[in-house]
C-alpha cells in the first residue's frame, strides 16, 4: 500500500526567526534524501520545475553561506532544495545540527526522506545496472546488504524528516503530484505554454509537442500589398483570420488544447510547446499563433497559467 508519513517537529522557530532575520525571512530550504535509488533524482526534477532551486550534495558548512547567497542574489533565491545522499559527510553528523541552525535563522527548513521497499530497490537497481553506493562496504558485497546497511545508517535521518514518502507502489506521476501537494506552493495548478509559429520549408521544431499546419488557409505571400508585411501586422491577421474556414479552425485547436493543456497537467508535466508552421513561417502560421495565444490567455479553462507566443522563423528571409 502507498504510504505517506508526516512527522511535526513541534519545535518554535529560533529568535532570529521571530525577528524576521534578513536571510531566513524570505528562504525556504528542503532537505531532500533518503535511501538509493527510492526517487531523489526524480524528485530534484520535480522540485526544479516548481521553481525551487536545487544542489546536490552541498557540504553541511556551506548550508548557511548558500541562504545567504540565495538571499542577497538578483533576483534572490527564495526557495532552496537539497539534495543529499549517504555519501555525503552530511550523514557522519546529526541531522537536527543543520536544521535547528536554520530555523533558528528564520529559514522555514522541512526534511523529505523517500524510500521503497528492500524488492522494488533490487529490481530498479538492477534495471539501471547499477552499483548500490554501499555496496562494497558490506560484509558480503551484495545489493541486499547494501541496502539494509543504508537503512541503519539513515533511521536516524528518516526519524527527523517532516515528511516520508514510500514510493514503492508510486508511478513517477504520482510522486509528481505528491511533491507538487507538498512544495508547490499552488503552482500545480498550471502549465506554461509556449506558442511557436515557424516554416515548414525550414523544417518542424524538434521540441515540439503538438504541430499544428495552416498551409491550408490562403497565403498572403502572394498578395502584393501584403507580401512585405507579417502576421503580427493587423492588415495581414485581419486577411487570415477572415478566411473561411479560419475561425472554426481557431476553436476547435482552442477545444483541443483545452484537453491537452488540462491532461499534460495531471500528468504532471509543467511545459507544452505547440508549434504552428505555414511555408515560411511569416504569415499565415504568426497571425494564427498570436490568435491561439491571445484565445487561451483569456478563455482557457484554467490549466494554463503562462502563454508565450514566439515566432521562429519570422524575419528570417
Amino acid at each position: 500500500m502507498t504510504r505517506v508519513e508526516s512527522n511535526s517537529s513541534g519545535r518554535a522557530p529560533g529568535p532570529a526567526a521571530a525577528r524576521g532575520g534578513p536571510a531566513g525571512a524570505q528562504v525556504e530550504v528542503v532537505l531532500v534524501t533518503g535511501l538509493s535509488g527510492a526517487g531523489r533524482g526524480t524528485a530534484a526534477k520535480v522540485l526544479e520545475d516548481l521553481g525551487w532551486y536545487v544542489t546536490d550534495n552541498l557540504p553541511p558548512e556551506l548550508i548557511g553561506r548558500m541562504v545567504e547567497l540565495g538571499a542577497a542574489a538578483d533576483p534572490p533565491i527564495r526557495r532552496l532544495a537539497l539534495v543529499m545522499d549517504v555519501r555525503s559527510r552530511f550523514f557522519t553528523g546529526d541531522l537536527s545540527v543543520v536544521t535547528e541552525q536554520l530555523r533558528e535563522r528564520g529559514v522555514r527548513t522541512r526534511v523529505l526522506f523517500l524510500e521503497a521497499s528492500d524488492d522494488v530497490l533490487i529490481r530498479r537497481f538492477g534495471f539501471a545496472r547499477r552499483r548500490h553506493p554501499l555496496q562494497s562496504e558490506s560484509a558480503d558485497g551484495t545489493l541486499s546488504a547494501g541496502i539494509a546497511a543504508e537503512r541503519i545508517r539513515l533511521s536516524a535521518v528518516k526519524a527527523a524528516a517532516d515528511l516520508v514518502i514510500d514510493t514503492t507502489e508510486l508511478s513517477i506521476h504520482q510522486l509528481h503530484r505528491k511533491l507538487e501537494e507538498a512544495y508547490g506552493g499552488g503552482a500545480s495548478a498550471a502549465l506554461q505554454l509556449t506558442m511557436q509559429s515557424f516554416g515548414f520549408k525550414y523544417g518542424v521544431p524538434l521540441d515540439a509537442d503538438m504541430v499544428l499546419d495552416v498551409r491550408f488557409l490562403p497565403n498572403p505571400h502572394w498578395i502584393p500589398e501584403l507580401r512585405e508585411h507579417s502576421g503580427q501586422e493587423s492588415v495581414v491577421s485581419e486577411y487570415v483570420l477572415s478566411r473561411p474556414g479560419a475561425d472554426d479552425y481557431l476553436r476547435t485547436c482552442h477545444h483541443l488544447l483545452d484537453l491537452v493543456t488540462n491532461g499534460y497537467r495531471q500528468e504532471g508535466k509543467r511545459y507544452m510547446t505547440v508549434a504552428v508552421g505555414c511555408t515560411g513561417g511569416r504569415h499565415r502560421s504568426v497571425a494564427i499563433a498570436e490568435a491561439l495565444g491571445e484565445t487561451m490567455r483569456t478563455d482557457s479553462e484554467g490549466a494554463v497559467d503562462v502563454v508565450r507566443v514566439v515566432h521562429r522563423d519570422l524575419g528570417r528571409e
